[in-house]
């Protein structure tokens, strides 16, 4: 993606922040509580369905650590199985979970490591970027700053955090990043 196009989507996501920003505490004093007693709701917590047509690929040992890896990095960052299914599943995306070194002509501009994070982006230097423990911090770090990355689809929150030239390439690799978690979570 193109220097240009890229800080105009970041303009706009910035300016929707800011919107979400200024309109919550606004909204919150809109329409004031008549009952100030708390009140206990039952809320039913359901995994989303996966989106349209679905990927998978069989992974290596390589591709299998790197997902431990990412599993790993987001337990120790404190954060729950989803963010490590938006986080594997925009690996499987980006490097089919493959630590990516400079590709040559083939490179995306300077993008490296599982997340395909640029030095010249500010992602870090290219041995960070290509640590996976530094990387997936890196991409839950953007991730956190997402207001609802926990509830809204796997491919928003995905695109949000690493405007991508293809934003919903991300959801087709929502079930496999699942069975993932699933699998390796309390491994």
């Amino acid at each position: 993606m193109n220097t240009i196009l890229r800080k105009s989507m970041l303009s706009v996501a910035g300016l929707a922040f800011a919107g979400g920003v200024f309109a919550g505490p606004i909204a919150a004093h809109a329409n004031p509580a008549v009952d100030a007693k708390p009140t206990a709701v039952a809320v039913a917590v359901q995994a989303s369905k996966p989106q349209g047509d679905q990927s998978h690929i069989s992974l290596n040992d390589e591709q299998t650590g790197n997902a431990k890896a990412i599993i790993a990095a987001t337990k120790k960052a404190g954060l729950p199985e989803r963010a490590a299914v938006i986080s594997i599943a925009t690996s499987l995306q980006e490097s089919k979970l493959e630590n990516l070194g400079h590709l040559g002509d083939m490179n995306d501009h300077d993008s490296l490591g599982l997340f395909q994070q640029r030095p010249s982006s500010g992602w870090g230097t290219p041995e960070q970027i290509t640590n996976p423990e530094y990387s997936t911090t890196a991409f839950l770090k953007g991730l956190k700053q997402v207001d609802g990355w926990q509830d809204m689809p796997l491919t928003e929150a995905a695109q949000t955090v690493q405007v991508s030239a293809y934003p919903d390439a991300y959801a087709q690799w929502e079930q496999q990043a699942t069975d993932l978690v699933a699998q390796h979570w309390n491994s």
